[in-house]
């Protein structure tokens, strides 16, 4: 079994910077990808940020230049600094490990911008 577990999101005023984290623990060897979703009320799950294990990333358009995704893989972590924070950014965000064909998830942390 391989777990994922989220930390890091909290209420933040708009402009402002969070940081999340996410450590994987369990039967795990390497992770291809990991990366971050999110999923806003009422919305689908999106993706926000991923990192293969050659350090190739992926961001959606809506974070890019605010958002920086890195990870350790030897401790098989990933992280997210988050700055310039808007309203829209609001969610539960998701890590995400890929490991072969498997994909893994996290329970989410919940980030609130307020305007």
């Amino acid at each position: 079994q391989v777990q994922l577990a989220e930390s890091g999101g909290g209420l933040v005023q708009t402009g402002g910077s969070l940081r999340l984290s996410c450590a994987a623990s369990g039967s795990v060897f390497s992770f291809n990808t990991m990366g971050w979703y999110r999923q806003a009320p009422g919305k689908q799950r999106e993706l926000v940020a991923t990192m293969n294990s050659g350090g190739n990333t992926n961001y959606a358009d809506s974070v890019k230049g605010r958002f920086t995704i890195s990870r350790d893989n030897a401790k098989n972590t990933v992280s997210l600094q988050m700055i310039s924070l808007k309203p829209e950014d609001t969610a539960n965000y998701y890590c995400y490990g890929q490991m072969g064909f498997r994909a893994y998830w996290g329970q989410g942390t919940q980030v609130t911008v307020s305007s």
